[in-house]
């Protein structure tokens, strides 16, 4: 009869040095770990949100080198040499991003919790086009869901960023 050995080891962790909304920050993680769990359970950056972890929803989007990517599906190692933003990266000298105050001044987010992968890929859509139009919003936005919102606040606050970003 084979007797099972069990234990309790961990997987070794591993230091990374990663570029987090413009700082250097060094992180103990697991090799295995995605993107996504390194920033919210290793960096503790909590805005970057748990959604399908297939890929799907678009709620953990994050910038990487200015392009959006789903931390679900990218390995937290794969990030060592690239710029991560996330929604915590947004917010600069104190003052939220054109984007986080039209999102709030229309009302665009009910539940949340879609919004910050939205504000993401949004400004990533903003920093490539400073005018885009209704189609093109529509179009960069299309992976990402929302269950509340009907959409159609979401595309008007880019709308108006992109008016205010343009001033």
């Amino acid at each position: 009869m084979s007797k099972k050995i069990e234990t309790n080891a961990r997987p070794a962790k591993m230091l990374l040095c990663l570029r987090i909304n413009g700082e250097i920050r060094e992180v103990a993680t697991e090799l295995n770990k995605t993107l996504l769990e390194v920033l919210r359970e290793d960096a503790g950056l909590t805005g970057t949100k748990h959604g399908c972890e297939l890929g799907e929803c678009g709620t953990c989007a994050v910038l990487i080198d200015g392009q959006p990517m789903l931390s679900c599906l990218m390995l937290g190692i794969e990030a060592v040499d690239r710029e991560v933003m996330t929604v915590e990266g947004m917010t600069q000298n104190g003052k939220p991003h054109p984007l986080q105050s039209a999102f709030a001044d229309l009302g665009a987010a009910q539940c949340g919790y879609c919004i910050p992968g939205i504000l993401l890929t949004a400004k990533a859509l903003l920093d490539e086009n400073p005018n885009p139009s209704r189609a093109e919003i529509r179009q960069a936005l299309s992976g990402n869901l929302c269950r509340c919102t009907g959409y159609t606040k979401i595309l008007q606050a880019v709308e108006l960023a992109a008016r205010e970003i343009a001033r």
